[in-house]
């Protein structure tokens, strides 16, 4: 018999447990990467978290004879929906042993959570903060995961949702280039050069992350913040949560590999690049310590994989010549830098011209995301 029990978040055992399952499900796994055990248990902290400056959510597991099979967080986002006019919910942190009967009843308590607060629709898999990660996988089982950027799941995750009754919202798909067949178009060289030579558009690069707290980090949470404005996801970011995002930047962030796209010196673009430090994840299980901070040093200085997970320029400045900018600066960062392969991670189908243009430029989709939906009303 499954029963479903909401976490108490004054219970480190509770909230251990809820963070413990994830590992205990896919440790003979070699294609998923842990995440941080303290960002897991950070997104169960109410008083911590910034999303529940505004928000709100529950935490849920299913037992089954004593022993979890599965868990689940239900969200409200306010300003997501005051921003969309919409009344919906948003769950992440699901995962499931292959059993319906576990999956029915966590997402029914959830349901109950939903309708409770006038809520007539669910959305997910949705985190709680930019880099999260969108969406159940449901294409590319066989790829290791992109550090912790993205979810992994089983691939009988997609048939437990749909079973529901859940439908595609929208699909997040990521791209393969090896450094070899990424190459610029030498009309786009063209067009980058010229609106570098004009010099009201500039590319800033950094020598080192004290430089970039010191004078950008506020300045590239905002212009994320900007950027995105047309995204399907989008809805504006207090300041607590740009700081959030800037901090999980700067963990894996090479600076030399982070540049910012000015026009007049107003920032309307930046391209985030981060070695591969998949391998050193996986080494450590989620643990932070000295030894796997040194560890995650060591991986990020000798990774010959690259993840682009942030690139973009503000709309009005796409037509402009900011796009061919910002491609031309994207060869460079993967080839420059003696990556080998390279992986454009998580690009929103909404977001349809660049997913053309990177398949043009040598993109192969590999992965594929899918977030789902069902009304609840």
């Amino acid at each position: 018999m499954i029963i479903i029990e909401k976490v108490d978040l004054n219970s480190s055992q509770q909230i251990n447990a809820f963070v413990q399952f994830q590992y205990d499900l896919y440790k003979d796994v070699p294609q998923f990467c842990p995440p941080f055990s303290n960002d897991i248990k950070l997104m169960l902290n109410k008083t911590k978290h910034p999303f529940f400056e505004h928000s709100d959510g529950e935490f849920l597991v299913a037992k089954q004879d004593g022993k979890i099979v599965g868990r689940l967080g239900i969200f409200v986002n306010n300003p997501f929906n005051e921003y969309h006019n919409t009344r919906k919910a948003q769950f992440y942190l699901f995962e499931c042993i292959n059993d319906q009967e576990a999956a029915n009843k966590l997402f029914e308590s959830a349901f109950a959570w939903c309708r409770e607060r006038g809520l007539d629709e669910v959305v997910g898999p949705k985190g709680l903060a930019a880099f999260d990660g969108y969406g159940v996988l449901v294409e590319g089982f066989e790829h290791r995961q992109m550090m912790i950027m993205m979810n992994y799941n089983f691939d009988y995750y997609p048939k437990l949702l749909e079973t529901i009754g859940f439908e595609k919202e929208v699909d997040f798909v990521s791209c393969y280039v090896h450094a070899s067949d990424f190459n610029i178009p030498p009309k786009v060289k063209e067009v980058a050069r010229r609106v570098k030579e004009r010099g009201k558009f500039q590319v800033l690069t950094f020598k080192n992350k004290r430089q970039m707290m010191k004078d950008w980090a506020d300045k590239i949470g905002q212009a994320y913040n900007d950027t995105f404005i047309n995204n399907w996801e989008y809805y504006p970011l207090s300041k607590a949560e740009v700081k959030l995002l800037v901090d999980n930047l700067l963990v894996v962030a090479d600076p030399k590999l982070v540049k910012i796209i000015t026009y007049n010196d107003k920032i309307v673009g930046f391209l985030l690049a981060f070695p591969d430090i998949t391998a050193a994840l996986q080494r450590h299980g989620g643990k932070i310590n000295p030894f796997s901070l040194i560890d995650i040093g060591l991986e990020l200085k000798k990774s010959k994989w690259v993840s682009i997970n942030g690139a973009g320029v503000l709309p009005e400045f796409q037509g402009r010549g900011g796009m061919a900018l910002l491609y031309d600066e994207m060869e460079k960062t993967i080839k420059d830098f003696g990556f080998i392969h390279g992986e454009m991670t998580q690009v929103a189908e909404t977001a349809g011209q660049m997913r053309k243009d990177l398949i043009n430029l040598g993109g192969q989709p590999y992965k594929n995301h899918r977030v789902y939906h069902k009304k609840i009303a």
